[in-house]
């Protein structure tokens, strides 16, 4: 088993497809890295000798932010919106959508389940006397 930034690549995977397991590296990405260190794309993720990992791990951690980084990067993006008071931040604090989606409905996924007492009431039944 591969194990690259505390990733580990699955075993019957193309080394080309088993890189993008890693957040930060997309496809794109993964050919750059191997086209650099001469690996073939169609190889799996079992075949790799441990120079090719630990050449694959070098090139990885010192040209490309990914995982812990690249999810600190984003809540630091993040916090600043929030911070500097733009729109786009108050969207984020209030859990609302942020690129523009309608919210009167379909917005379920970031807003979250209905709540039950947020309904408007029924109106009673007038009893006769």
């Amino acid at each position: 088993m591969a194990r690259i930034e505390g990733v580990t690549i699955p075993n019957n995977k193309r080394i080309e497809y088993g890189l993008t397991y890693l957040f930060g590296i997309g496809l794109t990405a993964s050919r750059a890295i191997l086209l650099k260190l001469n690996i073939d794309f169609n190889k799996r993720a079992r075949d790799l000798t441990d120079k090719e990992v630990a050449d694959i791990q070098k090139e990885v951690s010192s040209n490309y932010g990914v995982e812990g980084e690249r999810y600190k990067d984003i809540m630091l993006n993040i916090k600043r919106l929030q911070e500097i008071g733009c729109y786009r931040g108050l969207r984020h604090k209030r859990g609302l959508p942020v690129r523009g989606q309608r919210t009167r409905t379909n917005a379920r996924t970031r807003k979250g389940p209905r709540r039950a007492g947020c309904a408007v009431a029924l109106k009673r039944k007038v009893t006769k006397k």
